[in-house]
């Protein structure tokens, strides 16, 4: 496993995170523990929750394993906080009432003394943003939080926040997670750009487009049982499992298939290669998904590749609109719904 830096950090980060969402929901504690041990054998110190996975449970079973095995002290163990807790009115946000709640609750699930990496999970326009770095500040000054980042935050706010730490000598954002994949290449045209400039990591999630580029569904075909996608153009609404995706993943396979390798690792392998990335976020569901995506980690791709995909779908396009999630998680918080790219 090869490590890099955590944006302008001292600390160092395995170029493989994994994400722990499905924990819970599709994942039982057994396999959840077989998976973090397994991962963390193979050489992953990067560890992804939130306190929203399954209210709260996905960071309880990520405690507990880490635990059990003994191996926190192994892990850059991110979390965050901001997304919906509960239904009062006070339950969600990045006030200081609720971060400083939210903070204290993941520490008690994860069974730990501090958060190596905080995201503020989405952004939260109804509170000003030196409370929410004053906030932080506390928090890092206590010991309970170390470094601090954002998730779906568009450009032009994050830098605001980033100057504001800069001028009040506030904590600093070090890194960012947006969606990513080969059907969305949105975040090249600004987002990494503004990230590689001023020294934040750059976290994705959604290599796969929620599935879509896992190779399982094919055009043509009907999806198989189990499985999320059950026709073209429905899914949660967000419109991913279409004609236009399905001839991607039909013009996609014969690279993949000219490697030896499925389409999920081809696709997880180009987001490694790509400027700016510092570690995708895999989600696995079971151990074997999580050893195909170790596999990911350790394919090269020719610039010839490179250059192929570029030729199919192309820097900065995108044929789904996988970011419409922005805009429903941002209507959880924020009333009005926040401009920006969304």
């Amino acid at each position: 496993m090869e490590y890099c830096q955590l944006g302008r950090t001292g600390a160092r980060v395995s170029r493989l995170c994994l994400g722990t969402m499905n924990f819970v929901g599709s994942t039982d504690l057994p396999e959840a523990k077989r998976i973090i041990d397994e991962a963390l054998d193979a050489g992953i110190n990067f560890v992804d929750t939130a306190d929203v996975y399954a209210r709260g449970g996905s960071e309880e079973y990520v405690g507990t394993a880490l635990k059990e095995n003994g191996r926190r002290d192994e892990v850059v163990l991110a979390t965050k906080a901001v997304a919906r807790m509960g239904d009062g009115p006070n339950d969600h946000g990045a006030s200081r009432y609720h971060l400083t709640r939210a903070v204290e609750d993941s520490l008690r699930r994860l069974q730990t003394d501090r958060i190596d990496l905080f995201y503020l999970h989405i952004t939260d326009i109804t509170t000003p943003l030196d409370e929410i770095l004053e906030t932080l500040d506390v928090l890092v000054r206590q010991g309970k939080i170390l470094y601090i980042g954002t998730s779906k935050w568009p450009v032009p706010l994050f830098l605001e926040l980033l100057t504001l730490a800069e001028i009040h000598g506030l904590p600093q954002t070090v890194a960012e997670q947006p969606p990513y994949n080969l059907t969305d290449r949105r975040i090249e045209w600004e987002l990494v750009w503004a990230c590689m400039r001023k020294g934040i990591a750059i976290v994705p999630f959604g290599p796969l487009a929620g599935g879509i580029l896992s190779g399982v569904y094919r055009k043509g075909k009907k999806a198989p049982p189990g499985h999320h996608f059950k026709e073209v153009g429905q899914r949660d609404g967000h419109n991913r499992y279409t004609e236009e995706s399905m001839d991607l993943v039909e013009s996609l396979m014969p690279l993949a298939e000219a490697r030896e390798v499925t389409l999920a690792e081809f696709s997880l392998a180009w987001l490694m290669h790509r400027p700016g990335i510092t570690s995708p976020i895999c989600g696995p569901r079971t151990v074997e998904h999580l050893r195909s995506s170790l596999k990911a980690a350790e394919l090269e791709l020719s610039q010839e590749e490179m250059d192929a995909v570029d030729q199919i779908i192309p820097p900065g396009g995108h044929i789904t609109n996988y970011c419409t999630l922005y805009k429903r998680m941002c209507r959880a918080v924020n009333k009005p719904e926040p401009l920006g790219p969304f």
